[in-house]
């Protein structure tokens, strides 16, 4: 009883640390006062001058935009390289597989100096500058392994009976392909693309990097300004994006909750034929 309820001391003592910081934030967003030590009273004046700004708005756009152009894109090469790597052989799938891993366990200052080198190496020879554009690329390839590693246990649980059933009764490839197997794997495709705008509103590292004079996305806005000093707009903007997140995560972990459940009922009406 001891034990347990010191683990349950420690893990409070860690959420307190973890979010305390950010409800503090999010406090001091609806503060009149300027002053990060005063609360003088409630108010929604930082985030009207928030939605003034032109320099946010620029930021706000660029980072929507690039948000959903990179999980469409992530989504459609995502899911077709995890069904090609679901019919690879067991070597050649775990090789691959390994190097599927290799940008999510990466720190994200290494891909974005190395993605920046390589768009500086190609703007050598063709003409590509750090932009728009070369933060979309960067973007893309970020997200493609987490869209991967989301279709791929859809695509273990498929019953690749149904697949060959449509052929047999002759229906083309591309045709089974499209009524059969990517219905079966919407899950993990639709968890990919929630997780793939997640991470790509989140990200700052690899957009500081990949990223030219003139377009910044939200992250790289707030640390600019936060470099003159931190202002309350940075609290009110800081608290939208913790909040978008914030949303994401809950559609994920909600959309994640049914599928489990929906397998428990499949499993016990199984049981019961």
């Amino acid at each position: 009883m001891v034990k347990r309820a010191l683990m349950k001391t420690y893990l409070g003592l860690i959420l307190i640390f973890m979010y305390l910081p950010i409800v503090v934030l999010i406090a001091f967003s609806f503060n009149k006062s300027k002053s990060r030590g005063n609360w003088t009273g409630f108010t929604f004046k930082w985030y009207e001058e928030l939605f003034k700004n032109s320099q946010i708005k620029d930021a706000l756009y660029n980072t929507i935009v690039i948000a959903l152009l990179s999980s469409v894109i992530a989504v459609v090469i995502g899911t077709l390289a995890a069904i090609g790597i679901h019919n690879m052989k067991k070597a050649k799938r775990t090789a691959v597989m390994n190097m599927t891993y290799l940008p999510v366990l990466n720190p994200d200052i290494v891909t974005g100096v190395s993605l920046m080198l390589m768009f500086v190496f190609i703007g050598t020879f063709v003409n590509l500058k750090l932009g728009f554009f070369t933060m979309l690329l960067a973007h893309v390839t970020f997200n493609i392994p987490y869209v991967i590693l989301c279709v791929l246990p859809k695509l273990k649980q498929m019953n690749t009976n149904l697949y060959e059933a449509a052929l047999d009764l002759g229906a083309s490839s591309s045709y089974a392909f499209r009524k059969v197997i990517i219905p079966q794997i919407m899950p993990g495709i639709v968890s990919g693309f929630l997780m793939a705008i997640t991470l790509s509103v989140d990200d700052f590292v690899i957009s500081y990097f990949t990223t030219g004079s003139g377009v910044s996305n939200l992250s790289i806005t707030i640390y600019s300004m936060a470099r003159t000093g931190v202002k309350p707009t940075i609290n009110a903007l800081s608290t939208l994006m913790f909040t978008g997140v914030l949303l994401l995560l809950v559609i994920i972990n909600i959309r994640t909750d049914k599928e489990e459940k929906k397998k428990k009922s499949i499993k016990i009406h199984g049981m019961e034929v």
